[in-house]
């Protein structure tokens, strides 16, 4: 089972565990420095397997931050160990998600982004695992802290996920609806996200009720792209989409 899309080297910890990053490349805006977006790759990737289709976007106002995720054993895979922003078995079961695991790879995330200039805009993607990295990491943006308590203090600006899922779906959810401010946070996070009717990999039914979960817990500026017959892949279609909404609402010079 699959779940495909300058290096610095660091790591993270959190009670019990350690977790070793790889490394992250980054690419540099080719025009003025508008936003920062750090993209996830999927499970079994690495960082700079994206940053040649990231460069080649005609969004010279961004800088791409592209990390790589720790390499542990994954459940899905029987154990076997590979790159994985956490654990992970059925996600379409709720409760057995490795919430210590997400909490690391969203800090390390809000870490990268923590030492960008005041000025510019901050932004989460990421395809398949990624998105699910970075649709937790929206959530923890409206929580205004982590699922272990952790205060998260990144004010994030757009999040975008292909081919991806909500993780503890149900959980966040309750935690999102019992908070007069979360629910205010998560209105004013716009959060694209694209999926294949053809995925064999993250159906698309688990990207569909993913959307309905955020939009009912209050994250109303949320687009949700349907593509027909996409398998768990992207497309230049898909990547368009992407780089107009980034434009739109990052209110980017353009190409």
């Amino acid at each position: 089972m699959s779940f495909s899309g300058s290096s610095i080297d660091s790591g993270s910890q959190t009670t019990g565990r350690t977790f070793e990053f790889g490394r992250t490349h980054v690419v540099r805006p080719r025009g003025k420095h508008q936003a920062t977006i750090v993209w996830l790759h999927g499970l079994g990737d690495k960082g700079a397997s994206w940053s040649q289709l990231l460069e080649s976007l005609p969004l010279p106002n961004i800088k791409w931050i592209c990390p790589t995720a720790p390499t542990r054993p994954v459940a899905a895979l029987g154990g076997f160990p590979c790159t994985a922003w956490f654990d992970v078995g059925d996600i379409a079961e709720d409760t057995s998600y490795d919430l210590e695991g997400l909490d690391a790879s969203a800090a390390h995330v809000a870490n990268l982004l923590s030492t960008e200039p005041a000025d510019i805009k901050l932004g989460i993607g990421g395809f398949s695992m990624g998105a699910a990295t970075a649709l937790y990491s929206a959530t923890c943006h409206a929580l205004g802290q982590y699922l272990n308590g952790n205060l998260y203090q990144v004010n994030l600006n757009s999040v975008v996920g292909l081919s991806g899922w909500l993780p503890c779906s149900g959980m966040l959810r309750n935690r999102i609806e019992g908070s007069v401010t979360a629910v205010r946070r998560a209105a004013s996070l716009p959060i694209l996200l694209c999926h294949g009717s053809g995925d064999d990999v993250v159906a698309y039914a688990h990207g569909e009720k993913s959307a309905r979960t955020l939009s009912s817990s209050g994250f109303q500026n949320l687009t949700f792209r349907k593509y027909d017959g996409l398998g768990h892949y992207t497309i230049p279609e898909e990547t368009d989409e992407v780089c107009r909404w980034l434009i739109s609402m990052l209110e980017l010079d353009g190409s």
